[in-house]
């Protein structure tokens, strides 16, 4: 009994501390954003002695600021879009021919891809899409969903190994091709791995800072919501004001998104990754 008691006490200890280094950044991005200038030189820590409104203005008519809004949220949806059209199909064709040599080949050689660093791609990946005249958006769109493969492939693949080929068989007597086959009976199943591949793969493309530096930077007119956060620099010094107020809104929609889709994620992750 008193063994269990300090097990638990143990667990709730850990839990307070992981809450605490999750939610600090979020209080400091918060409060400095709510603060005037003098406020933050006074006490960079402190709350804020009124809820003062008028960073997130600044921002909001600062340098075309929904313009960049708008790239982040064209750039995420036809990613995402493209991925859960794409991923899904590939995914369901290796599951049901694993057997033969060429698609086991196919799997590992898009799994390998989970092990070679981002760092090590840099370079090339600039080359490329240089010679290709991708410097743009659709560039990068491309980029994402190619570098998504590995981990919803991965995902999917362990998913549909849990979908008996017995409906495959029962659609194929009934007359429906592979394509009915996966369309109206897969893809409704695939649901929670799907919804676990689009919360995933939001947050990374919405948050993502290190693709958009590669291929947007050589225009301000293609920057996406970090890039902007980036260069948003006052006339004379780094403004932390602005820049927190800035930060707060371009988190927001992906703070809300994963707050109401949390729980997919990790279902979604279970039955991919362990089934």
């Amino acid at each position: 009994m008193r063994t269990s008691v300090i097990s638990r006490t143990m667990s709730y200890l850990v839990l307070v501390v992981g809450m605490c280094f999750v939610l600090a950044p979020l209080y400091l991005t918060l409060t400095i954003a709510m603060k005037t200038t003098a406020e933050t030189a006074k006490s960079f820590f402190a709350l804020p002695s009124s809820f003062y409104m008028g960073n997130f203005v600044e921002v909001i008519h600062k340098a075309n600021f929904f313009k960049f809004v708008g790239n982040s949220v064209y750039v995420t949806i036809l990613s995402i879009l493209l991925m859960l059209l794409l991923i899904p199909m590939v995914s369901y064709a290796i599951s049901r021919n694993f057997s033969k040599p060429y698609y086991k080949f196919l799997y590992l050689f898009v799994m390998s891809g989970i092990f070679v660093p981002f760092q090590a791609i840099m370079l090339p990946i600039y080359r490329h899409m240089s010679n290709l005249k991708l410097l743009d958006q659709n560039g990068l769109i491309v980029m994402y969903v190619t570098l998504a493969f590995a981990q919803g492939i991965f995902l999917c693949v362990g998913f549909l190994k849990n979908i008996p080929l017995e409906l495959d068989e029962a659609s194929k007597i009934d007359g429906s091709g592979v394509w009915t086959t996966f369309t109206r009976i897969i893809y409704p199943l695939m649901l929670p791995i799907i919804a676990t591949v689009l919360i995933l793969n939001s947050l990374w493309i919405w948050n993502d800072f290190q693709l958009p530096l590669i291929i947007l930077n050589r225009h301000p007119d293609y920057w996406t919501l970090p890039l902007f956060i980036y260069n948003f620099k006052s006339e004379y010094a780094f403004n932390y004001n602005l820049a927190f107020a800035g930060f707060f809104i371009s988190m927001l929609p992906i703070i809300i998104l994963y707050g109401f889709t949390q729980k997919y994620i990790i279902g979604g992750l279970t039955e991919g990754a362990l089934k």
